[in-house]
């Protein structure tokens, strides 16, 4: 509670329209941390999911290759890496939750095939390629997920330490500044009002006073003009 400020009306008025702006703040931090959460749950969900697709891919990628450097030798399949011509691109852009800026990321690969020729050349090593491609792509979408969960969970927190200062330190202290500030308004009132009423009653009295003065002048003059005139 500040009570040092004055307890006019005029701060009265400030303070119940801080008040008001707090808790339409408060309103408003409230919804925008319930949407932050259902969003960052979302994205958590996801990435778990993601993540157990990216380990799934890299785990069939590299049996893969394992089953063509058994078949083929690990010198046939360097040389057979050598040849491979894909070219890609990770594009960066952008989304805005509630004012959160969080990124999306799109991994694009363009093949130039065919590498090698099909001739002594296993299954494998083509099946390894196209594994492998999967899963940059998830890995990719994963890295997109991680990034968003870090922002949205500091935006949560840095919210969540918003509503609870409005919830639990402004709006009380205004409250109960107002609370007081009218208490003590109030009492002003009180004591304005029994000073005129006090002020006035003694101006009455006085009047009354000032009028009895006045009666008791006039009968003298009137009592003493009678004597003089009964004496002619």
């Amino acid at each position: 509670m500040n009570t040092t400020l004055a307890p006019t009306r005029s701060n009265l008025l400030k303070l119940t329209e801080d008040l008001k702006f707090a808790q339409l703040g408060h309103e408003l931090l409230d919804q925008k941390r319930s949407i932050l959460v259902v969003e960052l749950l979302t994205l958590v969900d996801q990435a778990v999911d993601y993540e157990g697709r990216v380990f799934k891919a890299l785990t069939e990628a590299q049996n893969s290759l394992s089953d063509a450097i058994m078949q083929m030798g690990r010198l046939r399949v360097g040389n057979l890496a050598g040849a491979v011509n894909i070219e890609y691109s990770i594009n960066l852009g952008k989304r805005r939750v509630m004012g959160v800026s969080v990124p999306k990321v799109d991994t694009t690969f363009t093949d130039h095939s065919p590498y090698f020729s099909s001739e002594e050349t296993s299954i494998l090593s083509e099946l390894s390629i196209d594994r492998y491609r999967t899963t940059l792509q998830l890995m990719g979408r994963l890295a997109e997920l991680k990034v968003s969960i870090m922002r949205l969970a500091r935006e949560v927190k840095k919210t969540i330490r918003k509503v609870n200062a409005l919830e639990k330190i402004v709006i009380p202290e205004n409250e109960e500044t107002i609370a007081w500030m009218r208490g003590r308004i109030e009492e002003q009132e009180r004591e304005n009002f029994i000073l005129l009423k006090t002020v006035k009653e003694r101006m009455e009295q006085a009047k009354e006073q000032a009028q009895a003065l006045t009666s008791s002048r006039d009968n003298d003059t009137i009592v003493q003009g009678g004597l003089h005139g009964s004496s002619i």
